[in-house]
């Protein structure tokens, strides 16, 4: 009997296990997807922030829109109809346009900003909206933002 119990657990053994491995693609500085937290995570910290506050983090999250001019600037969901305008640190990212609704890992630099009118049009202009929406940014807002140095995208 010892002897079938010891065949079991050879069998078991030999049996392979399949782990799914998930496969990004890198921009920016290397960075790997462990420790990242939730975007609704997130959306609670910046909650608590105000104008000027930072905090390093690293998040994962869903792209809502990139710039269509360059691939310079992103937003991602926050949940809650909140999202979070990613912009590239030291202009050294651009990011593929057609990645609406991807999902991706970005690591860096979480902050409070209250963006100007001037700044909120030229986003729009980005985006490719018409000029009735741009001109209808009449005041400034705050915005959640983040400085990323390293990004990587689900494949």
């Amino acid at each position: 009997m010892l002897n079938s119990c010891k065949n079991k657990d050879e069998k078991q053994q030999e049996t392979p296990v399949e782990v799914a491995k998930t496969e990004y693609t890198s921009f920016g500085n290397t960075i790997i997807s462990d420790d990242a937290i939730e975007a609704a995570s997130m959306a609670s910290h910046y909650k608590t922030m105000n104008v000027g506050d930072s905090i390093n983090s690293k998040i994962v999250a869903t792209v809502n829109k990139v710039c269509q001019a360059k691939g310079c600037w992103m937003t991602l969901d926050l949940g809650d109809k909140e999202e979070v305008m990613v912009k590239f640190k030291d202009y050294a990212i651009f990011m593929p346009k057609d990645i609406e609704g991807k999902e991706v890992i970005i690591n860096g630099k979480a902050y409070v900003k209250e963006v100007s009118i001037d700044e909120q049009r030229h986003y729009a202009e980005d985006e490719g909206k018409s000029a009735e929406e741009i001109a209808s940014i009449t005041e400034p807002k705050k915005t959640y933002s983040f400085e990323a140095d390293g990004v990587l995208l689900k494949q």
